[in-house]
């Protein structure tokens, strides 16, 4: 892979991160001006911690789908008539749901 392919990719990601952090503040922001809710609601809006669980979760389901890449290079198989490389890549990325699960429920 080309490094310009990588450079698009990371400022992909990056432009999405921006624009979901910038929804996300807008909408408590509204909410908030709205006057609708009581402090009690507004305070625990405020205080929410499911955005760093869901940094740790896409986190672990890429590096399980990158090391399920990695472990593609190792089989010999042909790429215009298998089904391999879907299925070693699918296990790997639910290897990578499992473990994210198996994090939040220890943490809870």
């Amino acid at each position: 892979m080309k490094s310009s392919h990588i450079v698009a990719i990371i400022l992909f990601i990056v432009i999405a991160v921006l624009i979901v952090n910038l929804f996300n503040f807008l909408l408590k922001k509204r909410i908030i001006d709205s006057n609708l809710m009581d402090a009690d609601a507004i305070k625990e809006l405020l205080n929410q911690q499911g955005k760093n669980s869901e940094i740790l979760k896409w986190g672990i389901i890429s590096l399980f789908g990158g090391a399920g890449l990695i472990v593609l290079q190792l089989f010999p198989f042909d790429p215009a008539n298998s089904t391999l490389p879907y299925g070693i890549e699918i296990v790997f990325i639910a290897f990578g749901f499992i473990t994210y699960y198996l994090v939040i429920k220890k943490q809870r």
